[in-house]
């Protein structure tokens, strides 16, 4: 009888391309019943035609135990065909595995050809059962005459361990007698199965080192010596004097390999090893980075890649090592490939230091710069490309274009400046500009971080302060962003933050009153709510500092200006008094009221007669005499200037000493608790309100004033009170209500913490009827010379930027004692040791970067008072005074036991 082979069966599919679904549809049908034939040649060749079509996608695991059927055929060429069904679709819930554990013992002791067969199975099909029943055989397998069978069984142990790892007790010794064994195959696997046992736990196999560096010293397997470098490079953290025996080797290895994975597997090696550190490490650092470098340049994008990789983990230890090839990377950064790219950026973040900062981030930031390109060349670029071939323009969609990528550029700028408090940073002035410029070439939504670099510099160091308002001011006279504010990408946030500088540190401006009129344009309506709100507020800064410059250097010339700048003040605030958002409508309204008030001062204002002797710098202070100014020039500038902003340390919130006596816990109005907990889900409500109504009924008979006057009962349920059942008031009852209403509204009348709500409203008063009062001076101020009223005298230029203090810290509350922080290196966890235990020496710390220690004298200039804390007495607490250390609170159960 004609059955289809395999080959007819893959020949029919490649023939019914339009309908395989019918084809493999009839072949399964075919399949089914030649696997259930008792023809051994027959059900092996449906077994070969299922392996096939379940690697298409087709399920074979209903025929999982006619696999086993041909598994025990005695002929070699069907055993293989049923093994190769097992390896493909048995797995740990396979029913029949259970059915296979005498079959394989039985297979294993049969010939060289059928063991070689069951070694290759058994290796895919290994459960925890299989591993413990077929350890012992296994093991006797690593003594076969053939090196074949030797190699097989090796490599099954890594399956046996790994299922079953009690079996290392017994298998690891026989194991590593395979180091040395006779052929290289069987070597170069045992090295591959314990590199792969070590990942787990690395310090259990520090016994083997003598016979591994006999293996590296001596063997000329590249393959092989892969694996050994990885495996030293696992145990070696935990023995230090290993480092030392292995330097010259590897350095050996580095220095004249030719193969590429070798040598990276080296310097990897010497890096995660801890190779590179003290003396003798600094020359085989170098050789390290000038080989990553050399992969750098070459043109394999995979080398690149590793290389940067393994650059990244150099910086740290040998930093001045990797900067001698800055210009490399910074080339990396051009790539094509936008991994690559990544790992650039990655390198260049951890490469820089204060020397090197600017030249690295000019060079990122001149990424984000769109190449300028005519659409029409010249004639002298026509000729040029047509006898130099020049390199191919970058495309739209190049990865420096895209979105994603310039908002990591855009960050990865922000991160190396600011890292460690902008440690890294010379030049504050420098800073403030690549700002700037960032904002208006990213084209990506950074605005938010730009605007809180911007006012965290400003307020942190006072130097730049000067630098900074100048510079707000050419980012508020541009209308750059105020135009694209509403374009995606726009960065309008900067005007936020410009607003917010030159109305905080107004005394730098030279003229004020010029740059009210750019916070205050129609367009600025347009903006954000936060925006325009900032807007304003700093306008009112503006002015008010303005005005009581003018006051001091008042000439009866001025006055017309004031008027003047009164009057274009309230006509653009109206604008912004009838907006739809609420912080801008409230800060327009709020400074709307003040400039009315102060408009119509100043229209009250008469000038003084002049006397034979006037000096106005002391009329101006005297606080008897009448002031030669409108007083109302005082009015705005003391509401902002009487503390100054300083950055706030991170942990001031939560350092702030609780007062004695104070119970956060506590209910501030004792009946809200009542109130809360009377009131609950309706269910409770209406169940409370039937139980009340019952015995409401039951005490009819009472009387009501017995009922006012009895004490307050409390019930089971958390009560503390019994409604009174709802009766009808009489007229007495009634006019003695409304009386003590009446006096109680009239005794609540002139309390300031009531609000009457039935006030009547009083009638509008009439501004021109006050009579003028003598205004408290303002608090003098040091004699400066005469200048011109809202203008500064211009700064000189300077050749060099002055010396920049950060202020890190930030400012903390009163009363709080400020511990240094301890500069103990957090002890790396020892990995969980393995079933078996080897006799090896304990892991020692990794070395840690050195801390920095900051003595007491600078942390604390004045001994404040110690804050006190409340805690329960301890049994045995003696008198010597300890440091006070964060524990987790501890409650007690219900046996009494401490539960954290």
């Amino acid at each position: 009888m004609w059955e289809r082979t395999l080959q007819d069966l893959i020949r029919g599919l490649r023939a019914n391309k339009n309908d395989e679904s019918k084809f493999i549809g009839q072949a399964m049908d075919e399949i089914r019943r030649e696997i259930k034939s008792k023809d051994m040649a027959l059900k092996a060749g449906a077994v070969m035609k299922l392996t096939y079509l379940e690697m298409l996608g087709y399920d074979m695991s209903w025929a999982s135990f006619h696999i086993v059927e041909v598994m025990s055929s005695p002929k070699i060429h069907l055993k293989s065909v049923g093994y190769l069904g097992a390896v493909q679709s048995f797995n740990e819930d396979t029913d029949v595995l259970m059915l296979t554990t005498n079959l394989l013992k039985k297979d294993l002791s049969s010939t060289p050809a059928d063991v070689a067969v069951t070694l290759n199975g058994v290796s895919s099909i290994m459960t925890a059962d299989l591993a413990r029943d077929l350890s012992p055989d296994l093991v006797g397998m690593l003594n076969h005459s053939r090196p074949h069978i030797r190699k097989r069984a090796v490599a099954a142990m890594y399956r046996v361990f790994d299922k079953y790892p009690e079996a290392l007790r017994h298998g690891i010794g026989r194991l590593q007698e395979k180091l040395e064994d006779s052929d290289p195959g069987v070597v170069c696997a045992t090295v591959n199965v314990l590199c792969e046992l070590a990942r787990k736990n690395p310090q259990d196999y520090l016994p083997l080192a003598p016979q591994l560096f006999h293996l590296l010293t001596t063997s000329s397997n590249n393959w092989m010596l892969i694996k050994i470098v990885k495996l030293f490079g696992s145990i070696s953290p935990y023995e230090p004097r290993l480092v030392k025996k292995l330097q010259p080797p590897i350095t050996d290895l580095i220095s004249t390999t030719s193969a590429i994975s070798l040598l990276y597997e080296c310097v990897h090696t010497c890096i995660i090893g801890n190779m590179l550190q003290g003396p003798t490490g600094y020359s085989l650092a170098r050789t390290c980075v000038s080989k990553l470098a050399a992969f750098i340049e070459d043109p394999d994008q995979n080398l690149k890649y590793i290389a940067l990789l393994a650059m990244v983990k150099i910086v740290p230890t040998h930093p001045h090592l990797v900067a001698e090839h800055q210009n490399t990377i910074l080339s990396s950064v051009d790539d094509e490939d936008i991994s690559i790219r990544m790992r650039a950026l990655d390198l260049l973040s951890a490469l820089v230091n204060r020397d090197n900062l600017q030249s690295i981030v000019q060079q990122v930031l001149s990424h984000l710069v769109k190449p300028e390109s005519s659409a029409v060349p010249s004639a002298v670029q026509s000729l040029s490309q047509h006898i130099v071939p020049s390199t191919p323009a970058k495309s739209l969609n190049a990865p420096s274009q895209s979105t994603a990528y310039r908002l990591v550029l855009s960050q990865r700028i922000m991160t190396m400046c600011s890292q460690n408090t902008y440690d890294n940073v010379a030049d504050f002035e420098w800073y403030l500009s690549v700002l700037v410029d960032l904002a208006y070439v990213s084209n990506v939504d950074i605005g938010v971080q730009i605007r809180d670099q911007l006012v965290d510099v400003v307020g942190r160091v006072r130097a730049a302060r000067s630098y900074a308002v100048k510079l707000m001011v050419k980012v508020l006279s541009d209308d750059t962003f105020l135009l694209h504010a509403g374009e995606p990408g726009s960065c309008s946030e900067v005007l936020w933050a410009a607003a917010w500088i030159c109305g905080e540190y107004c005394s730098e401006l030279s003229a004020p009153d010029e740059l009210i009129p750019y916070l205050l344009q129609p367009e600025t309506a347009s903006l954000s709510p936060d925006i325009t709100a900032v807007c304003i507020q700093s306008a009112t800064k503006l002015f008010g500092y303005w005005a009581s410059e003018a006051a001091k250097q008042w000439t009866e010339s001025f006055l017309e200006d004031l008027k003047r700048a009164v009057d274009i003040m309230i006509e653009q605030m109206e604008q912004f008094a009838s907006s739809t958002q609420i912080e801008v409508q409230e800060r327009a309204a709020n400074l709307l009221q003040l400039l009315t008030f102060i408009k119509r001062d100043v229209a009250m204002y008469k000038p003084k007669q002049e006397t034979g002797f006037s000096d106005p710098s002391a009329a101006a202070f005297d606080p008897v005499s009448e002031p030669s100014f409108p007083k109302s020039l005082y009015l705005i500038e003391p509401l902002f200037s009487s503390h100054e902003l300083n950055p706030v340390a991170s942990i001031a919130q939560a350092s702030v000493p609780i007062p004695d006596g104070l119970d956060l816990n506590m209910w501030i109005v004792p009946s809200m608790q009542e109130r809360v907990a009377e009131e609950g889900d309706d269910g409770e409500v209406t169940e409370r309100k039937t139980k009340r109504s019952k015995k409401g009924k039951e005490k009819e008979s009472a009387s009501r004033t017995k009922v006012k006057g009895g004490k307050k009962k409390q019930k089971e349920g958390g009560y503390q009170e019994e409604l009174a059942p709802q009766e009808e008031e009489t007229p007495e009852e009634k006019a003695e209500r409304e009386r003590l209403k009446a006096e109680r509204l009239e005794r609540m009348r002139d309390d300031p913490y009531y609000i009457m709500d039935d006030q009547p409203k009083p009638p509008a008063e009439d501004v021109d009827s006050i009579p003028v009062v003598r205004l408290d001076g303002p608090l003098p101020l040091p004699k400066e010379e005469p200048r011109l009223p809202g203008l500064r005298s211009s700064a000189s230029i300077r050749s060099t930027p002055p010396p920049f203090v950060v202020e890190r810290e930030g400012e903390m509350p009163a009363g709080v004692v400020v511990t240094p922080r301890s500069s103990t290196p957090v002890p790396l966890r020892r990995p969980t040791p393995n079933s078996f235990d080897l006799t090896g020496t304990p892991p020692p710390s990794l070395p840690s970067f050195q801390s920095y220690e900051v003595p007491d004298d600078e942390l604390r200039m004045s001994t404040p008072e110690p804050i006190k804390v409340t805690r329960a007495k301890k049994k045995g607490t003696g008198t010597t005074k300890k440091k006070r250390t964060v524990k987790p609170e501890t409650k007690a159960d219900d046996n009494g036991a401490a539960v954290h």
